[in-house]
């Protein structure tokens, strides 16, 4: 890793996610690694960012564990954004744990967000890496706003997130994540106080988000990752993530490969936790925005930016957002930046 200014590798730099994410960081003046398996299209993409001071490339495709390792030596923290993390998670992110390296991915599937706990946990604890799965839209902002909602309350019980999202346009890695998750028999559940791997029944609920959206239908269980990490830092017997039933009813969502990225930030977004006590009552607090691509983006940059500028957390080791930084600190540098308004209890 660098000694002196940080250096940010972006794998995956040449998807919608990984190019917001690149643009944000030398927005800031930090130097960039463009990584990932397409060397042209790598090159052609730093031409485009235009800062050439700033930019570099370097190809590492998933299959030589060796180059991967040799990019995470070469960057302070490495940035995953290529999807599904199914498939690409593990590669790049034990290359970074072996490393050493701070290491924050986009994941929203709830398998490959279990499996960095379960296995790289005592490897980067022991190389000095923090670890930060899904710090993205979906996962990592239910996670934070859960510990912001739940802050001091002492028998929290039952976490839900409700995610209602219009407009929501796919890129090809999304559609191909959706397309897994869909199909998935084996599904991550957080009930009766304990992670179970095993088929679940998918239902149909309300959840009541607050006005102006109000309650809406919504598929449940969402598998988000979130029902992973909440658990980490509430003490709740059931954690459960919620989607609205029209989000995937829109004609757009599935067809959106070639969208522009003006046409995909047309996102309407609310995220709205609930968290109920074990003698009755509870709390709530949402955030209410648009362009859930801008929200991942801006996201894993400022704990990107954190990790390296001494503000991070206190421990090494895999963890969730909210167990790295302080979570509602966290969504107000989010607010600050205009990634959405943030209401929270009290």
């Amino acid at each position: 890793m660098n000694s002196t200014a940080p250096l940010f590798a972006v794998y995956g730099a040449t998807g919608h996610t990984g190019r917001l994410v690149a643009a944000e960081l030398l927005s800031r003046g930090q130097a960039v690694l463009l990584a990932g398996r397409n060397a042209d299209a790598l090159h052609a993409l730093a031409g485009e960012l235009g800062s050439p001071g700033l930019v570099r490339t370097q190809t590492a495709p998933l299959d030589d564990p060796a180059a991967l390792r040799r990019l995470a030596e070469a960057a302070d923290v490495l940035i995953h954004c290529a999807g599904p993390f199914t498939t690409t998670g593990m590669p790049v992110a034990t290359a970074a744990a072996e490393a050493g390296t701070h290491y924050i991915d986009h994941a929203i599937e709830p398998h490959p967000v279990k499996n960095l706990f379960e296995t790289l946990q005592a490897t980067a604890g022991r190389t000095g890496a923090v670890m930060i799965p899904q710090m993205s839209f979906y996962g990592g902002l239910g996670d934070l706003l859960a510990a912001a909602v739940a802050e001091g309350m002492p028998d929290a019980d039952r976490v839900t997130v409700g995610y209602s999202v219009t407009g929501w346009r796919m890129t090809k890695g999304a559609r191909n994540t959706a397309e897994l998750l869909i199909g998935e028999i084996d599904r991550v559940s957080f009930t009766d106080g304990a992670l179970r791997v095993g088929p679940v029944e998918i239902r149909n609920a309300v959840f009541p988000f607050p006005p102006p959206v109000g309650p809406r239908s919504v598929i449940a269980p969402f598998p988000s990752g979130e029902i992973v990490t909440i658990p980490r830092h509430i003490p709740a017997r059931t954690v459960e993530a919620q989607l609205t039933s029209s989000t995937f009813e829109e004609e757009q969502i599935f067809s959106s490969e070639d969208a522009t990225p003006e046409e995909r930030a047309r996102t309407d977004f609310m995220v709205a936790v609930q968290v109920v006590g074990a003698s009755g009552g509870g709390r709530n607090g949402h955030v209410r925005g648009h362009d859930i691509w801008r929200v991942g983006a801006l996201a894993s940059v400022v704990a990107a930016t954190l990790l390296t500028s001494g503000e991070g957390p206190s421990k090494t080791g895999v963890l969730s957002a909210a167990e790295a930084f302080p979570a509602a600190d966290f969504l107000r540098r989010l607010e600050a930046l205009e990634a959405f308004t943030l209401h929270l209890p009290g």
